[in-house]
């Protein structure tokens, strides 16, 4: 499982011209699920996501956490994560998981995170997607569960 974590002061995203999802200040995230993940990669991914301290503090220090700050969370399906443009120009999206893996998977992840007590927005698995959003820093990290 690989996610790409954005800081953001805002982010929403639209289905058909339609926002489906809106937060305010808290996390984008990309979420990108492969063959090999299980419940166990969601709910350590989940965790390690929760818990990043990269908030600023009364110091301008990068020292509190979603929880800390009541941040939001928008959660997006993002198979193109595991794309492998190694070879030729066209990528490759063989390790991306099959829907019928993947929706549950990401189904799982946004629970979780509702369990947390964050407020959770996401986008439409599948569905064609516009993201809008205002970086904050930037801030832009890439965890995979597989490095846990």
């Amino acid at each position: 499982m690989k996610a790409v974590i954005q800081r953001v002061q805002y982010a929403s995203v639209a289905v058909e011209g339609n926002i489906i999802g809106k937060i305010e200040k808290g996390f984008l995230i990309l979420l990108g699920i492969t063959h090999e993940d299980t419940e166990k990669d969601v709910l350590w991914l989940a965790n390690k996501i929760k818990d990043l301290r990269v908030f600023e503090d009364e110091n301008g220090k990068m020292n509190l956490s979603l929880e800390e700050v009541k941040g939001e969370v928008l959660i997006v399906s993002q198979f193109t994560l595991y794309g492998n443009c190694m070879k030729g120009r066209r990528p490759a999206f063989i390790d991306a998981a099959r829907p019928e893996l993947a929706i549950p998977l990401y189904e799982k992840f946004l629970e979780t995170f509702q369990s947390f007590g964050i407020k959770t927005e996401s986008g439409k698995f599948g569905a064609d997607m516009k993201v809008e959003l205002l970086n904050d820093g930037p801030v832009t990290l890439i965890i995979e569960s597989k490095d846990k």
